[in-house]
């Protein structure tokens, strides 16, 4: 059976709303362990509202949504197979991609894996608002790529500012408030991390949906080509953020949300 044989939304999908005790019982895991992506999933999961399954039903039933579904592509082995890439110039996504994964070690398998951890396939509901939420996850490190946040913590919750307005999930929108004002108690800074967070906010809603693109497609544009067709702005609020940490001594790349890690100045 293929996706598109698949119903729009299985009967025992559930639309959670807002559930507060869970959220702060993962988020508080987050804050341990910022590097505990599981307990991401967990919030988004525990938040997901009518908002975000309307917002899915709409895409899958537009005429590049059902384009997408026939085509069937796995997006995060698309994205893993460097050696497609391979012919694609130093400006393109695919090679500002390439270079970001690589250095940060990462893989959109490795995020499948951990998505997996919380809910393995065969719990999960088999229809195609899945494909959908799917999408959405195989496509973060690609929002990294093409925004310019960062995998600090600041640029982390930066860019959920951003997802937010993309995609709709309130508990998305709970971590980067709370994670921003996490990153102020532990580390006492001046910077204007709120004002990150707004500045994210208003880059989302005014960007075309990203995970809405031919991601085949979009890898092989220039990424300045691609920023300017998506109407992504610059995060310059957050680039100040770094450079007052950097002044006040703190590595924002060094910085969790548990615990600051000040540097001699």
């Amino acid at each position: 059976m293929t996706v598109t044989d698949l119903p729009l939304s299985a009967p025992e999908r559930k639309v959670s709303g807002f559930r507060p005790l869970k959220v702060l019982h993962h988020f508080r895991k987050l804050i341990d362990d910022k590097e505990d992506t599981e307990q991401v999933f967990h919030i988004i999961e525990a938040t997901k509202g009518k908002r975000s399954h309307a917002q899915a039903h709409q895409f899958i039933r537009s005429p590049e949504g059902r384009r997408f579904l026939a085509h069937g592509v796995d997006i995060a082995a698309m994205l893993d197979d460097h050696a497609r890439w391979a012919d694609c110039g130093p400006n393109t996504v695919a090679a500002h991609y390439m270079a970001f994964m690589k250095r940060e070690g990462l893989s959109a398998a490795g995020l499948v894996a951990e998505s997996h951890k919380w809910a393995p396939p065969e719990n999960l509901p088999r229809d195609q608002t899945q494909w959908y939420f799917d999408r959405l996850r195989d496509t973060h490190d690609l929002f990294h790529v093409l925004t310019g946040y960062g995998r600090d913590a600041l640029g982390e919750v930066s860019l959920l500012g951003f997802s937010y307005e993309q995609n709709h999930n309130t508990g998305i929108l709970f971590i980067s408030y709370a994670g921003a004002r996490q990153i102020k108690k532990v580390s006492g800074t001046k910077a204007p991390l709120f004002a990150a967070i707004k500045e994210g906010r208003r880059l989302g809603r005014e960007a075309a949906k990203i995970a809405h693109q031919d991601i085949a497609a979009l890898m092989r544009e220039d990424i300045g080509e691609a920023r300017k067709r998506l109407n992504i702005g610059k995060p310059d609020v957050y680039r100040q953020c770094l450079a007052i940490l950097a002044g006040e001594g703190i590595l924002s790349e060094e910085l969790s949300l548990g615990s600051a890690q000040p540097q001699a100045a």
